[in-house]
């Protein structure tokens, strides 16, 4: 698992750089030399794309994400574990009901390019794809960690 969480990250840092790169020539096509490049404004948008997308799906942990925990942090751990897993139900479910729509889409869009590159649009949109089936996965964790009793402490910095 570690190896797959490692391979995850690097690839999301890769993907990091290039959009880097990409800024830096952008920057410097259009201000050092005032001839901008169409190739990277389409080229950072799919990479800012890529980026956050990958990153919400297997680089940020879920007790790293955004979270209102009043509510969590007011009640009981009985509590907590039906909170956990409704919550749980709603995201993977949802998610799971729109994973056969958005790949028939993203499958679609296979026909369509980039207008300046000339990429395939499903290469666009696939991280989305990926984005959901890691909610599914990530909600059905967190369903059998709360049953199990697991991640149910108070969050924040209320210890």
């Amino acid at each position: 698992m570690q190896v797959l969480k490692k391979a995850a990250n690097t690839f999301g840092g890769v993907i990091f750089f290039c959009l880097f790169l990409t800024f830096l020539v952008q920057i410097t096509a259009r201000f050092g030399f005032n001839r901008p490049l169409p190739w990277t404004d389409e080229l950072a948008v799919i990479l800012y794309l890529w980026v956050i997308l990958w990153a919400a799906a297997f680089m940020v942990p879920e007790r790293e994400q955004v979270v209102f925990d009043l509510l969590w942090n007011s009640v009981g751990k009985g509590t907590r574990r039906v909170m956990r897993i409704v919550g749980n139900l709603m995201v993977g479910g949802l998610a799971a009901v729109a994973i056969p729509a958005s790949w028939d889409y993203v499958h679609f869009m296979a026909r369509e390019s980039s207008p300046v590159l000339g990429l395939s649009f499903q290469w666009v949109f696939l991280p989305f794809v990926l984005l959901l089936v890691a909610l599914v996965v990530r909600s059905a964790v967190g369903i059998w960690q709360a049953v199990k009793g697991q991640g149910l402490e108070a969050q924040g910095l209320i210890p």
